[in-house]
């Protein structure tokens, strides 16, 4: 495409669309686009006497809009992305892999929710199976029933929760522990966000590109998850240290031979 500076005005009028025609062409209803007019997120048309009309950077500004907002952005958020890329502050493309990153799972077996059968359920507990497991997994929602099938939200905790059970502890109490894991843990992820955004937006003390922050994310995901297991290790250590120090441990056996 020519730069307007050298097309000539027959060029110009004729890529030159009234409201109804721009919507038209982009699938985008007249409303919405005097919408995004009125929040900033797309420039004002040409004004010729009493008509308005909209350009070839008005379609491609409408592919890029509607194309932010599948991402997830508010028009707010999407108005000032754009006022920032428009005065060259940000490079637009380099944000958009940035933020393409941000959004990866960060499970690094990508623990995705999947669809099991019976066998398939009976396979993945293997000789830990007992009468009732089925059972107490829909009761304990670690799989949910489908018709014939199981979702199964999270294989990483199913997988987990077995483990535990073949080991003596029960679904209950593998579950009431991931229950305050989420709970510390969401807490945790929240206030880490909150300090690497502001930290990035100082850009960690020195000069960087959204490159550089792309580089920074990339070493970030498997060093926290790291992190978070050493942290826990240490502090369950110390947890447990203070238990055994305190002499409650002493009357675990008693309880344990009382239950059964």
């Amino acid at each position: 495409m020519m730069p307007p500076a050298t097309m000539s005005s027959d060029d110009a009028q004729e890529q030159a669309h009234t409201i109804d025609e721009l919507a038209a062409l982009t699938h985008v209803p007249s409303r919405t686009i005097r919408f995004y007019q009125s929040k900033g997120a797309l420039p004002a048309p040409e004004i010729r006497g009493r008509v308005a009309f909209y350009g070839p950077a008005h379609v491609e500004r409408l592919k890029l809009i509607g194309s932010l907002q599948d991402r997830g952005l508010s028009i707010r958020a999407i108005r000032d992305l754009l006022a920032q890329a428009d005065k060259g502050e940000i490079a637009l493309n380099d944000w958009l892999g940035l933020e393409r990153q941000l959004q990866e799972p960060w499970s690094p077996d990508q623990d995705q929710p999947r669809i099991y059968n019976e066998t398939e359920l009976g396979e993945l507990a293997g000789e830990r199976r007992r009468p009732g497991l089925l059972a107490d997994l829909l009761r304990h929602q670690l799989i949910e029933r489908k018709g014939d099938v199981f979702l199964v939200r999270s294989p990483g905790l199913l997988k987990i929760g077995l483990r535990l059970d073949a080991a003596g502890i029960d679904l209950e109490t593998a579950v009431g522990a991931a229950a305050i894991l989420r709970k510390q843990l969401a807490r945790a992820a929240a206030d880490l966000t909150s300090y690497f955004f502001r930290r990035a937006g100082d850009g960690f003390g020195r000069d960087v590109s959204a490159g550089d922050l792309g580089e920074a994310y990339r070493t970030l995901r498997p060093v926290g998850q790291e992190a978070v297991r050493v942290v826990f290790g240490q502090e369950m250590e110390r947890a447990l240290r203070k238990l055994v120090e305190s002499g409650a441990t002493s009357q675990l056996p008693a309880k344990a031979k009382k239950r059964r």
